[in-house]
């Protein structure tokens, strides 16, 4: 990851383009993570997740977000690859064929060095405004680190302003809510219904969300 590159990339493309093309409601936001270790769990309707996350930092802070994304995606071709690797700073994870030690290798060395993660438990981008079941993922990677914090983000309207398959944004009113710590991490199962307990709790502070959601 190149620190230069991310700071400009955020500070002249991505906080402009939320601020200015998107209405944001941000509630708790003194619950972000300043320092980690720790981890942002977010729910994942747009590639503007991650714009959003990032826009919410100081820019001396953002090189230590560090986006957890798929190797197959964003590794695909060069370009996208040279873009997410020295540009959003994101950590590549191979979905298939590795042990869970190999797989968050590099999760861990960025835990080490108190990057703080961002991680979408669906594990992809679900319908708009829609969250899919929670993947256990999360469970194995922090299973044995008491050190890390895990902070539930929910966001609502992102969906919509930039869909899955889409390449136009469409201005909409979007919410990021931030929620407590979560402590429960003894078993895969409870982690996640903790998490999916928080995420139905945030969504119902969202300003933008309606029961027909």
């Amino acid at each position: 990851m190149n620190r230069f590159f991310k700071v400009l990339f955020v500070a002249l493309i991505a906080k402009p383009l939320v601020l200015i093309l998107l209405g944001l409601n941000v509630i708790h936001r003194e619950k972000l993570p300043q320092t980690g270790p720790s981890i942002i769990a977010v729910n994942h309707n747009s590639h503007l997740d991650t714009l959003v996350l990032l826009s919410l930092y100081p820019l001396s802070l953002v090189h230590r977000l560090r986006p957890v994304a798929a190797a197959d995606y964003f590794l695909s071709n060069r370009i996208i690859a040279w873009f997410s690797l020295n540009v959003i700073g994101i950590i590549p994870l191979t979905r298939n064929g590795s042990a869970k030690r190999d797989l968050f290798s590099d999760c861990h060395k960025a835990l080490d060095n108190g990057d703080i993660l961002l991680i979408y438990p669906e594990g992809t981008r679900g319908e708009p405004e829609v969250t899919s079941k929670l993947k256990k993922g999360i469970y194995y990677l922090v299973k044995d680190r008491d050190d890390v914090s895990i902070v539930p983000v929910v966001t609502h309207g992102l969906g919509r302003a930039l869909p899955k398959g889409e390449a136009l944004l469409v201005p909409f009113n979007c919410d990021v809510v931030i929620g407590n710590s979560l402590d429960n991490k003894s078993s895969p199962a409870e982690l996640v219904e903790s998490l999916t307990d928080s995420y139905k709790e945030l969504l119902l502070q969202c300003l933008t969300y309606h029961e027909h959601d």
